[in-house]
C-alpha cells in the first residue's frame, strides 16, 4: 500500500511538472518553456538549457539539468542571485551579462567562467541562438531611478525562426514598444519597480506578440492582477495569446 501511495504522488508530481512546460514549434525542433519562480525560467531548444535569471535556490532548477547559457539582466537580487549561481553546474556554461552585472559576477565565480558582455542594442550569436540586448529602465529616466537606462539589459532571442522578448525590469518604454514581430514576450508587471497592469497591457497592444507570458508581478502588499492584465489585451486584440502561468 505504502508503494503504492508513493507511486501516485510521484506521477501526480510529474504531471504537475508537465502542466508548467508548454512546448512550442520552431523551425529546427520543439522550443520547452518552463516557469519557475518570479521572473526567472529556463528553455530547452535544439538540446540547449537556457536559463533565466536564476533565482530562488539552485534546486528550482534540478529538472532542467545542466545550464548551456545563462543571461542575467540586471544586478539586484531577484536577477542576479549569487547563492543560486553558485550551486549551479556551470562548468562550460555561457553566461551573458551587462557590464554591471559581470562586474560583480566576477567577485564569485571561477575565474575561468566564460561570461559574455552586452551592452544595450548589441547582439551575439551563440549555437544557433542570436541574443541581442534592449534597454530597460524606470520612466521617467533619473540617476535616481530602480533601474536607470544602459544599467540593465532585456534581451530578443532569435532561434529557429522564433523570437522572444525578455522585458527584464522596465517599463513601457519606446525600445519596447517598437519591437518588430516578437513571438513569445515575458513581461513584468509590479509597480512601483517595473510597469502597472496596464502600461503592460498598452506595451502588448503596441508591440503584438502572438503570445505573452505575465510574469515578475509580485508587488508591495500582494500580486498585480495578471487575469485583469489578459482582459485588457484581450478586449483589444483577440489575436494576442496571453498565457497564465503558476510563477509563485
Amino acid at each position: 500500500m505504502k508503494q503504492v501511495c508513493l507511486l501516485l504522488m510521484l506521477l501526480i508530481l510529474a504531471i504537475s511538472g508537465r502542466a508548467q512546460t508548454d512546448a512550442i514549434t520552431t523551425s529546427k525542433g520543439i522550443l520547452e518553456i518552463h516557469p519557475v519562480y518570479h521572473g526567472s525560467f529556463w528553455m530547452n531548444w535544439n538540446n540547449v538549457n537556457i536559463a533565466v535569471d536564476p533565482y530562488g535556490g539552485a534546486e528550482r532548477y534540478k529538472e532542467m539539468g545542466k545550464a548551456n547559457l545563462v543571461l542575467i539582466t540586471d544586478i539586484h537580487g531577484d536577477h542576479l542571485d549569487s547563492s543560486t549561481l553558485v550551486k549551479l553546474d556551470l562548468v562550460n556554461t555561457v553566461l551573458v551579462a551587462p557590464k554591471a552585472v559581470k562586474e560583480r559576477l566576477i567577485k564569485f565565480l571561477p575565474q575561468d567562467q566564460k561570461i559574455l558582455e552586452l551592452a544595450n542594442g548589441d547582439s551575439l550569436e551563440w549555437n544557433g541562438i542570436r541574443v541581442h540586448a534592449i534597454p530597460m529602465y524606470n520612466l521617467p529616466d533619473t540617476a535616481g531611478s530602480r533601474h536607470p537606462k544602459g544599467r540593465g539589459n532585456g534581451y530578443v532571442l532569435t532561434m529557429g525562426g522564433k523570437r522572444i522578448y525578455i522585458s527584464g525590469d522596465t517599463e513601457d518604454v519606446p525600445e519596447m514598444r517598437n519591437l518588430k514581430r516578437i513571438d513569445i514576450a515575458f513581461l513584468c508587471m509590479n509597480k512601483p519597480y517595473t510597469m502597472d497592469i496596464q502600461q503592460a497591457a498598452s506595451a502588448a497592444l503596441a508591440f503584438q506578440p502572438a503570445i505573452v507570458y505575465p510574469f515578475h508581478f509580485r508587488q508591495p502588499g500582494g500580486f498585480s492582477d495578471v487575469k485583469e492584465f489578459a482582459r485588457l489585451v484581450k478586449e483589444s486584440n483577440t489575436a494576442i495569446e496571453v498565457r497564465l502561468r503558476s510563477w509563485y
